[in-house]
């Protein structure tokens, strides 16, 4: 089975920094692209930020030059370093990733738990 655990979550005043660490573990043939979602009390999920295997970066208007988002391959890893926190960046953050587990196969998305950003004084 293949598990994608997240953590780094926390409580941050605004204009405070934290960084976010998922990282994906079982079996694992390769990664492609990795990413960061969020999903707020009453909105829909959405792309925070991505990273292909390449690591060709892509980021959401609301949070270009304020994120970077950068993986480890050798330890199967991505992250999303958030500086500069506004309180709209409150919001569950999920990490995803697509896995191909068995060589020759298509790529599968993966979900992390999932962990709690709260910006507020």
């Amino acid at each position: 089975q293949v598990q994608l655990v997240e953590s780094g979550g926390g409580l941050v005043q605004p204009g405070g920094s934290l960084r976010l660490s998922c990282a994906a573990s079982g079996s694992i043939f390769s990664i492609y692209a990795m990413g960061w979602y969020r999903q707020a009390p009453g909105k829909q999920r959405e792309l925070v930020a991505a990273i292909s295997s390449g690591g060709t970066t892509n980021y959401a208007d609301s949070v270009k030059g304020r994120f970077t988002i950068s993986r480890d391959n050798a330890k199967n890893t991505v992250y999303l370093q958030m500086n500069s926190l506004k309180p709209e960046d409150t919001a569950v953050y999920y990490c995803n990733a697509h896995i191909v587990v068995v060589a020759g196969r298509a790529p599968y998305d993966y979900w992390g738990q999932g962990t709690q950003v709260t910006v507020s004084s």
